[in-house]
């Protein structure tokens, strides 16, 4: 019941688009022209007049495809250049434009693509016009960290937002080679980690659980491979890149600090495509190709490392047997019903595997979506999505034994599935108006546990915790004027903690110090609602035109999140524990202000920003001393609550034309947290604070088929609690902090040099059909051995002496080679 009340809304405006008189059923017009020569960039199958429109109104709409294999093309302009105004392609390559009765030339364009002119004349009736665009004679490295458009940065109303090219990203020096997509957004302003091997990322002031992860709109809960050296996105099936770090529209919500949405291609619809790659660590399969005579496509990508493989003649003893590897299967489906429905099936599951015949752990992610996208009319487009999510591992010993007297093992699992349905209505060239809600079931299960000793079993499981959020929203894209941009929005969730469950109580004695739960507690049956929370989440952003190459923005977002990571480590790890809101965990809530300026320079050659942000956030999560987040069911006892801020400027330069092109990037920031008995009620830096952030990538095409290309990186050391004295005791030094300080010190600095070469071969390992290239790269190229982490311990030696650790992931230069082809 509550469901239905939550999105009986969506009915009443749902009725009223779909009932608009833009195309009446049965309405058409057969015979419809667009006059003009035809354009050598684009492949035009014919413009058509589907039905008939407001009386000295009109709509033009259709899809925007790629020439060469049919892949929709997500933000193309489309300008009409007698009304200086104009609209882009959604996520699906659709547009439309509704205009007086009048002659128009409609100009398309598309980095890195030809442009291509269409005059129309329209009417009183709509017409269809679906447009293939062929890609320039450019050189793969010309094509860098784009907007959709050249001057996209300056004009869009979207301010804190990086798309990356995966041209761009196959381009960059990479770890062992292998192309990354994760590794490729933390060089971006506003994006840090760590450490070396951390996974996830942090973005302004945010941890690892606060980034929204989407694939094809499933969220993934963990996005590393191998500790987090490489990402779980297969680069051979990823389309688009967008990384939203503020400005948030309302259509996204569930984090509080950044959405990475990851788009999958949909396949190739022209002809059979196949790509891989041979690298020093993993190798990788992608082949795509259409169905159903083109009306549809899918592919397939696989990838799989094989140290194990390699490592296996070489070990022995307690070695012999270990296990240590990945692998993943990406998969994506479309067919097109007819012009106003497609579907869309996608999915992707991945597993680590790590251990001995004595003792091992795994993890992985598991999604799969379903998506349909309807045209109601030339106006309206709905995209409705329903995926399922599951991330779960498990660790354990005598695991190739199930019958060992001796045993243990651990598992534990995230689910959700979710509805959700999108609408946009093109209401004018001026407004685009956005709305639609979702719902999300989650199923937590923390830890299930079984413990065999002597042949006696013990279960510790702990019980499953269950929740559902709900959400509606709506927002419009306003253009006033040719200077001003506005993007508004309001949205609404509500999330209800839900029975079974034994709920504990808990009450602060001494600030900082673990809480006693109060026995016995309360019973709640399935599906009772224990508790329920609600939160407006108003949005807007805003773009003053300063001159046509330069203007201000400014935008303000709130966002509310209820999932929880819990992790007091260094850096998070696979093991670390996803729990929902509860009676004692309430939501945890951003508010976010922006500021920047962007311009451009020679002909869009050379593009600039600067940003200065301030978030403030309300209940985030933090841990009393030697807390057990671990199999612990009294585990509420051991969080503490409080604020926190960040704030911080980001410069950016980015070259985007000619054989030298690149970025350089410098974020200044702080993020702290101030928390209850916590460093003596004081302001302390958060665990991922970083002073100074400075990347740099240059990418330079020599000719004659070799490129080359370095990334360097500069960070501050992160921040790190340290011993200001210590106990001595039956012979043993023991370190202490007297002044109960977090975060009193920092490790040293980071910095790291990459470079690559890639050469190009025009023909393909078996046949003169397809192309293939050699990457040589080296990571770390100087030898720096940058810290993870420094901690204290004892002397091995004199156990009355403690000595100070600096612990490296990388010691050394790491050099690899890659062989990718295509045909």
């Amino acid at each position: 019941m509550l469901k239905l009340i939550l999105f009986s809304p969506l009915l009443f405006p749902l009725g009223l688009l779909a009932q608009a008189p833009d195309s009446p059923p049965g309405a058409s017009t057969p015979g419809a022209s667009t006059p003009g020569a035809s354009t050598p960039g684009a492949s035009t199958p014919g413009a058509s007049t589907p039905g008939a429109s407001t009386p000295g109104r009109a709509t033009i709409s259709g899809y925007v495809k790629d020439a060469a294999d049919g892949e929709g093309l997500i933000g193309v302009s489309v300008y009409v250049r007698e009304r200086g105004t104009g609209t882009v392609t959604n996520s699906y390559g659709f547009y439309s434009l509704t205009l007086p009765s009048g002659t128009y030339t409609l100009v398309f364009t598309f980095v890195s693509y030809e442009k291509v002119t269409r005059r129309i004349e329209l009417t009183s009736t709509d017409v269809k016009l679906d447009l293939e665009l062929r890609e320039e004679g450019r050189q793969l490295q010309e094509v860098v960290v784009k907007s959709r458009r050249e001057d996209d940065n300056v004009r869009s109303v979207e301010m804190s937002v990086n798309r990356v090219d995966m041209k761009t990203i196959r381009a960059m020096p990479a770890l062992l080679g292998e192309v990354d997509l994760v590794r490729s957004i933390q060089l971006l302003p506003g994006v840090s980690t760590v450490g070396e091997g951390a996974s996830g990322f942090n973005v302004r002031g945010g941890d690892i659980s606060q980034n929204l992860v989407l694939l094809d709109e499933a969220p993934v809960y963990n996005s590393s491979h191998l500790f987090g050296f490489f990402s779980v996105f297969n680069p051979d099936a990823v389309k688009d890149v967008k990384l939203i770090k503020g400005g948030i529209p309302a259509n996204y919500g569930g984090r509080i600090s950044s959405i990475l949405d990851v788009r999958m291609k949909e396949g190739n619809s022209k002809q059979a495509e196949l790509n891989a790659g041979v690298g020093a660590i993993f190798s990788r399969l992608a082949y795509e190709r259409p169905l159903f005579k083109g009306k549809g496509s899918f592919i397939v990508a696989a990838r799989r490392s094989y140290i194990d493989v390699l490592a296996k003649p070489f070990l022995s003893g307690d070695l012999k047997g270990s296990k240590f590897y990945f692998y993943d299967l990406t998969a994506k489906a479309n067919y097109r019903i007819d012009d106003k429905n497609t579907v869309f099936v996608s999915g992707y599951f991945g597993r680590d595997v790590f251990g001995s015949e004595e003792f091992g752990f795994d993890w992985g992610n598991g999604t799969v979506s379903g998506r349909w996208n309807h045209v109601f009319s030339n106006k309206l487009f709905l995209n409705l999505t329903s995926y399922y999510s599951n991330y779960k591992y498990g660790l354990g010993t005598k695991q190739s034994d199930p019958n060992a007297k001796d045993k243990f093992e651990w598992n534990s699992k995230i689910m959700s599935w979710s509805i959700k349905p999108d609408f946009t209505y093109f209401l004018t060239p001026e407004n685009q108006i956005s709305f639609g809600g979702q719902y999300i079931n989650y199923d937590s299960q923390p830890g299930s546990a079984m413990a065999r000793s002597n042949g006696e079993s013990r279960n510790i499981s702990l019980e499953s915790r269950y929740g559902d959020e709900s959400a509606l929203y709506i927002s419009n894209e306003q253009k006033i004027g040719s200077r001003l941009t506005l993007q508004y929005g309001l949205r609404y969730s509500m999330y209800r903690v839900l029975g079974p469950g034994q709920i504990y109580a808990y009450e602060t004695i001494i600030p900082g110090e673990r809480k006693a739960p109060d026995f016995p507690g309360t019973t709640y049956k399935s599906g009772e609602v224990i508790k329920q929370y609600g939160n407006w989440e108003p949005r807007f952003s805003a773009n003053l035109g300063v001159s046509s190459a330069a203007s201000i923005k400014v935008s303000y977002n709130r966002t509310t999140q209820y999932l929880h990571l819990l992790s007091n480590t260094a850096a998070s790890s696979p093991l670390d524990v996803w729990t929902l809101s509860s009676k004692n965990i309430k939501p945890q809530i951003a508010d976010q202000v922006a500021l920047g300026w962007f311009q451009n320079f020679q002909d869009n050659a050379f593009e600039f920003s600067v940003e200065t942000y301030y978030k403030d956030l309300a209940n985030q999560i933090d841990y009393v001393r030697n807390s057990d987040l671990l199999l612990n069911p009294f585990v509420e006892g051991d969080l503490l609550t409080g604020k926190g801020r960040a704030y911080g400027a980001e410069f950016y330069l980015k070259k985007a034309k000619g054989r030298l092109t690149g970025w350089v990037s410098y974020t200044l920031a702080r993020t702290e947290r101030l928390v209850d008995g916590i460093n003596d009620n004081r302001w302390f830096p958060a665990r991922f604070d970083k002073t100074h952030n400075l990347s740099t990538v240059a990418l330079y095409d020599l000719g004659n088929k070799w490129s080359v290309s370095a990334n360097f990186a500069f960070g501050s050391g992160t921040p790190a609690t340290y011993p200001t004295n210590r106990f001595e005791w039956n012979g043993w030094a023991l370190p202490n902090n007297y002044y109960n300080a977090r975060n009193n010190n920092r490790i040293p600095a980071y910095h790291r040099l990459d470079l690559s070469a890639t050469k190009r071969v025009n023909h393909g390992p078996f046949s003169k059909r397809g192309s293939a290239e050699w990457v040589f790269s080296v990571y770390n190229a100087y030898n720096r051995r940058n810290p993870f982490s420094v901690y204290v311990r004892q002397n091995g030696d004199d156990s009355r002496l403690t000595e100070a650790v600096r612990y490296a992931v990388f010691g050394s230069i790491v050099p690899a080679v890659t062989y990718n082809f295509k045909f």
